[in-house]
């Protein structure tokens, strides 16, 4: 059943419309389980849009199988996706730094304040995000070290390959999913992918994360495919950052998600007019490649990769 969320009238007879589709048991009992899966905050990020479409097919064909409620919001910032958009359009801003928001605030205050009632009180919520068109990142789940305890055990089953827990930021402090974990639903950021595309494979383990994540809840009922173990990240110290030492075109020789020994060429930046290597990129550490640079052309200090410090056997 799709619904609206939110609305408002906009110039010239048009509509600002964020919906929702809902898809119940058919016999709900009290105390039923919701999961809610989010995407579209930023226009620009594309991977969500197959993810909600999948969701629904695999849902839909074993219907009888739900005992809960599932609520997908394909497009928070509707306008940003028609328009290709990673902020609200117009209003030049990022959705994802306006929550919790403001119901007696202006349009994308009152915007934000709806999206958090309507969401809040969901057992699990996946906020579900991809690279910017620069970068390809592996499928992960990004945690907010104050919200560690209670996300980290959820996170272990959604499939993904990496878990992030990171340091506590006053920015985080204005976005979707900090705003509903200080309040007691719990959302898990994922990234995945790059700006603008969708890579099927990676829509596809989500899924079956999700359905996982589902079954756990007791939410779903039918079979679920095994997860994948996650490597979990909670040092500051593992995270290496890769930064263009100069200006030029980057051309990568290995794979993210890939080990690397220490030494070992990630790629070269090169000079295409006159034929030069400006250097080579090479791994400080031994590790695992779970970022790399997407679009080719690079200025000074332009982050080409990231590295999870990993001792190879």
């Amino acid at each position: 059943m799709i619904k609206t969320v939110a609305s408002m009238e906009l110039p010239v007879g048009e509509k600002f419309k964020i919906q929702k589709n809902r898809i119940e048991a058919e016999h709900l009992t009290e105390g039923v389980k919701r999961i809610s899966i989010v995407t579209g905050i930023h226009g620009d990020e594309l991977e969500g849009q197959y993810v909600c479409f999948e969701l629904l097919r695999r849902i839909r064909q074993q219907e009888e199988k739900l005992a809960g409620i599932v609520d997908i919001y394909p497009a928070l910032n509707p306008l940003g996706i028609d328009s290709i958009t990673r902020g609200i359009p117009a209003f030049d801003l990022d959705m994802n730094r306006l929550f919790p928001g403001n119901r007696d605030g202006n349009m994308t205050e009152y915007l934000a304040s709806e999206i958090i009632q309507d969401i809040t009180g969901s057992d699990l919520v996946l906020d579900i995000h991809a690279s910017n068109i620069f970068l390809t990142e592996i499928p992960q789940i990004r945690i907010n070290e104050l919200h560690r305890e209670k996300l980290v055990p959820l996170a272990m089953e959604s499939n993904v390959d990496f878990i992030w827990v990171h340091g506590a930021s006053t920015v985080l402090e204005a976005t979707f999913a900090h705003s509903l974990n200080s309040i007691g639903t719990p959302v898990l950021v994922v990234e995945m992918g790059v700006g603008m595309r969708i890579t099927k494979a990676y829509g596809d383990q989500m899924v079956d994360g999700i359905f996982h994540l589902m079954e756990k809840l007791g939410i779903w009922t039918g079979n679920v495919t095994p997860v994948r173990a996650p490597i979990l990240s909670d040092d500051p110290e593992d995270v290496v950052y890769l930064n263009a030492s100069v200006g030029g075109v980057f051309l990568p020789d290995v794979r993210h998600w890939e080990r690397l020994r220490k030494g070992e060429r990630i790629g070269r930046i090169i000079h295409p007019l006159s034929g030069e290597v400006l250097d080579e990129v090479t791994s400080p550490v031994d590790g695992i490649l779970f970022t790399i640079r997407e679009y080719p052309v690079v200025d000074e200090g332009s982050l080409v990769g990231r590295l999870l410090r990993k001792k190879l056997e």
